[in-house]
């Protein structure tokens, strides 16, 4: 595992006395010397493992050598590096020459990255694939977008999800380096907190897809243990113990982070996606349980919930209670006289078993998926 700066470098305003420095102030009270890298900055206070400067043919590459008295002295390949940025036509065999005098100077790996423009998707993935070949399983990783281009912070959003997903890595931070041509101010801010609101978007997206509250489970803190088993008890046809959690989650103070803005940013959506449990009765939760599977295309769970909802309708006609298990046996075999019940039993049972059904109409509806989505949807609104 290793600890990685990727930086890009851009191309300041240069005057005869060089690039314009800036100072750069991290809010911490240091005093940082003046630089014209943003990168430099960084590489002195993180102290990665390995540091990657990813440049266009027009970035300011010379001002990375500036120091090395090769440099200095003119010789030949200085020259020809010194031409190549005035013409914006900085190849690798410009670099190649000078990355030794940086590992040596730094003490860490480093590597020269010349890359696109990114001016179309193909360019764009094209720059996160050169990312990503940097970056190992497990490795923390920084990245700075102050130099570059002006869609470079949105690049990089995209680039740390990437990481996060391919490569598993930690992202330490995305850095941004505000300068202020007014005031000559430039503070630094982490743009990483971005990718927390990324994960609460996932999160509604997995739930969405598959009805698991145990998505929003590591969002929540210790109350989001609650909703991973609310979620549990819901997807194995539990619904009075899920609505259980799901009433208990919803009475703690602690219900949300009070320090995540993010959390408050998403709470009413999370809270919409789990009204079912405020209904009145047993019969209604499973009726939108039944309606919720079906809209996200869980058609088994949907047919049996849908069936659960008709016997806790029915069951209230007899002795016992809906908790009762002789009871809703009970009303569930009287159910059996009505085709809809028997239709949407069959169709369950043809889901949930894989085997095919004595009857040929439900052999035709479970063949077909908008005429299965029909036919649980009109048997559902009739209940």
């Amino acid at each position: 595992m290793s600890n990685i700066l990727l930086t890009f470098l851009g191309r300041t305003p240069k005057t005869e006395s060089g690039y314009r420095p800036t100072r750069y102030d991290f809010g911490d009270g240091s005093a940082e010397p003046p630089t014209a890298f943003f990168g430099w900055s960084l590489q002195r206070r993180l102290r990665p493992r390995r540091l990657v400067i990813l440049g266009t043919a027009g970035s300011m590459w010379d001002h990375l050598f500036e120091d090395e008295p090769a440099f200095q002295a003119g010789n030949d390949d200085a020259l020809a590096l010194l031409d190549a940025v005035a013409g914006k036509r900085v190849c690798a065999a410009h670099l190649a020459p000078w990355a030794p005098h940086l590992r040596a100077r730094l003490g860490c790996e480093v590597f020269l990255e010349l890359i696109p423009y990114a001016r179309d998707t193909a360019e764009q993935v094209e720059l996160l694939r050169i990312m990503a070949g940097h970056v190992g399983t497990g490795d923390r990783v920084d990245l700075d977008v102050t130099h570059g281009f002006r869609h470079l912070p949105m690049l990089a959003i995209l680039a740390a999800l990437h990481l996060r997903s391919v490569r598993g890595a930690e992202i330490g931070g995305i850095w941004y380096g505000a300068y202020d041509p007014d005031s000559g101010a430039a503070p630094v801010h982490d743009l990483a907190g971005l990718l927390h609101i990324a994960d609460w978007l996932q999160a509604l997206h997995t739930y969405d897809k598959d009805g698991d509250y145990g998505a929003f489970a590591p969002l929540l803190g210790p109350a989001g243990k609650l909703l991973e088993e609310a979620g549990f008890f819901e997807r194995t046809s539990n619904p009075v113990k899920a609505r259980e959690k799901l009433t208990g989650w919803s009475g703690r103070a602690d219900r949300f982070p009070p320090d995540d803005p993010a959390a408050a940013l998403f709470s009413d959506a999370l809270h919409e996606r789990i009204s079912w449990y405020r209904r009145g009765t047993r019969a209604e939760w499973e009726r939108a349980l039944a309606q919720e599977y079906l809209n996200r295309g869980d058609y088994v769970r949907a047919a049996i919930y849908g069936l659960e909802s008709i016997i806790s309708t029915e069951v209230t006609k007899l002795p016992g209670g809906m908790t009762d298990y002789d009871a809703r046996d009970s009303a569930r075999r009287s159910l059996k006289t009505k085709e809809a019940f028997r239709t949407l039993d069959w169709i369950r049972n043809a889901l949930a078993h894989g085997v095919r059904p004595r009857d040929q109409k439900v052999t035709k509806i479970i063949s077909d998926r908008a005429t299965l989505e029909r036919t649980l949807r009109n048997l559902l609104q009739s209940l």
